[in-house]
């Protein structure tokens, strides 16, 4: 198969998409440009701030395209390249996108709430704490997990401690300190100019190459100890500062970098045409290196996650975005067009990994390897220095997880927050100092620092399910809003019920690993004291992802029950006089 052609294809899907599809979801539940958004009628000048709509874009795509659109489609692809492309067109368009978009419209219909507290009010208080505190263990895992991603690409020595031979991994992490300076510059020339149109895209791209020059020029080398300590303590900052001062113009530049790097691919593959190596289909059960059987479903629908659905894109559509959106018109290329850009890095991902296997089979590394090594070759023929094509890509790759990294960070810090706070009085005690924004932050990322230090490992394996799961939370209790202040909801009804099925059935299938795998060490302790030391590590590591897994079920469970009962009731009326209205 032709890449080009299949590329093509993808985007003429996604275009006819966003100017088709999400125009009729636009008209069916209503869109009032008079209105007054949330951001205007509640604004404080930190998270309700009114930003022009290329700026919430920014956020938004930054935030969301973190490592899921490159790492998923590549390790889907052990399937063959036809179900996970099929998956990231028809998920995308029809699952991710209106996931997204319904988030959205929901919080900015109702005051820029976040999910958790529009679940609490149309559904009820304990819907409400079981999912806050399902989101902020999910925050925890990512904090952890992203965080060391971004420690180890910031590292630039070798193991003895001296300058590695590569500077490319330092080049990024100069870069991606001076882009936090760069962005509260920009932020407060932005404040003060209110720059616009052409004249605000040219000022943004003119910014990110003098930054992308001096840190190429001017490598900043520290261990992965240290690197991590400074971004525990840059994720602090992003989390109290305000909206408009750090991460909203942190994200405007990093958005262009990452379309840079997409339109690069594209124009590389464009000059390659190259031909898909992999197969088109490989079965509907793979054997993995463990001896494991990955089967299609529900593995591939968790593995590619943020290329068509993504349950962490919800937290930033109602947590930070929507409380920035100057307009309801801008509500649809915000959130519906991000995912669009997304699903487009996603397929590029897979026909670049496509275009570089061999006999079927992909090159050694990690999928992030692959791909920042084969769009590097792309740069390098457009007479770009390898050196700089290196250090730009190695950039790209921190930056995908960096500006996931800091929005979590300030939506877990949110959900603790609102986890403890009462709506209906005064909130006192341990529940009032836990709602302080500097405390709620600390206990945050501290939780997440102690996970990054090694534990994340032992769970993340369950991270595709719970963020999938998240995402099917999320659809019912949208659904519940839209049944609730009478308009259609029924977009989300199919979408829904196949998450539920997949995410049940991949946590069923971990738990059943996971009680066999554990069974088998307890006998090595038991027959084999040779192995005792193994079969111990084994129990300790597989027991946390056991309380894990169980953890993520009940509290999916129950969520799910509560927003069904709420979704399904046959009488609704005295619901309806509960509707937010229309932030005037």
């Amino acid at each position: 198969m032709n890449g080009v052609v299949l590329l093509v294809f993808a985007i003429i899907c996604f275009l006819a998409a966003y100017f088709g599809y999400s125009r009729w979801l636009e008209k069916k539940w209503g869109v009032d440009p008079k209105a007054q958004t949330p951001a205007y009628a509640l604004e404080d000048g930190e998270d309700y701030t009114p930003e022009p709509a290329f700026v919430v874009f920014s956020h938004q795509f930054s935030s969301i395209t973190g490592a899921g659109p490159v790492t998923g489609p590549i390790i889907a692809a052990m399937f063959g390249w036809v179900p996970a492309f099929l998956w990231i067109l028809f998920g995308g368009i029809f699952f991710g996108a209106v996931h997204d978009f319904g988030a959205m419209y929901a919080s900015v219909k109702n005051e820029g709430k976040s999910i958790g507290l529009i679940i609490e009010k149309y559904i009820g208080k304990v819907g409400k704490q079981l999912f806050l505190l399902f989101c902020w263990l999910f925050s925890l895992l990512v904090i952890a997990a992203f965080g060391d991603i971004v420690a180890t690409t910031f590292n630039g020595l070798t193991p003895d401690v001296a300058q590695s031979v590569n500077n490319a991994n330092a080049s990024a992490a100069s870069i991606s300190m001076l882009f936090i300076v760069a962005a509260v510059i920009v932020g407060l020339i932005m404040k003060r100019v209110h720059l616009s149109g052409w004249k605000m895209h040219v000022f943004g791209i003119v910014v990110l190459l003098i930054t992308l020059a001096i840190g190429m020029s001017f490598p900043i080398f520290a261990d992965k100890s240290t690197w991590l300590l400074i971004v525990f303590a840059y994720l602090f900052l992003a989390s109290v500062m305000p909206m408009w001062l750090l991460m909203a113009p942190r994200d405007f530049l990093s958005t262009y970098m990452l379309l840079g790097m997409i339109i690069a691919a594209v124009l590389g593959l464009v000059m390659q045409n190259p031909t898909i190596e992999l197969n088109a289909f490989n079965g509907f059960a793979i054997s993995d290196a463990n001896g494991n059987m990955n089967y299609l479903f529900p593995i591939l629908f968790i593995t590619v996650a943020c290329g068509a659905v993504s349950g962490f894109h919800s937290l930033v559509s109602s947590g930070t975005s929507s409380k920035q959106v100057k307009n309801e018109k801008d509500m649809r290329p915000i959130s519906y067009g991000s995912m669009m850009c997304e699903c487009v890095l996603a397929v590029v991902a897979l026909v670049v990994a496509g275009a570089v296997a061999k006999n079927g089979q992909l090159p050694e590394g990690t999928p992030f390897q692959i791909f920042s090594g084969s769009v590097a070759g792309f740069l390098a023929n457009f007479g770009l220095p390898i050196t700089v094509a290196q250090a730009f890509m190695t950039m790209c790759v921190s930056a995908l997880a960096l500006t996931s990294l800091d929005s979590v960070a300030r939506i877990g810090r949110m959900s603790l927050q609102e986890f403890f706070m009462n709506t209906e009085g005064e909130t006192t005690g341990i529940a009032k100092l836990l709602t302080n924004k500097y405390v709620a932050t600390i206990v945050t990322l501290a939780a997440g620092f102690v996970l990054a230090l090694g534990g994340y490992n032992s769970v993340w394996p369950l991270f595709g399910s719970a963020n999938q799961l998240l995402a099917a939370m999320v659809m019912i209790a949208v659904a519940v809003y839209m049944k609730t202040a009478k308009k259609s909801g029924v977009m989300f009804y199919i979408p829904m019920a196949i998450m539920l099925a997949v995410t049940f059935t991949a946590l069923g299938i971990s738990l059943y690993r996971l009680v066999a795998k554990m069974m088998s060490a307890t006998q090595f302790l038991i027959t084999i004291p040779a192995e005792a030391q193994a079969g111990q590590f084994v129990l300790l590591s597989d027991g946390l992802q056991l309380v894990f897994a169980l953890l993520l079920l009940g509290l999916g469970i129950m969520v799910a029950v509560k927003c069904l009962k709420a979704l399904f009731a046959v009488d609704t009326k005295e619901k309806v006089k509960d509707v937010a209205p229309e932030v005037k």
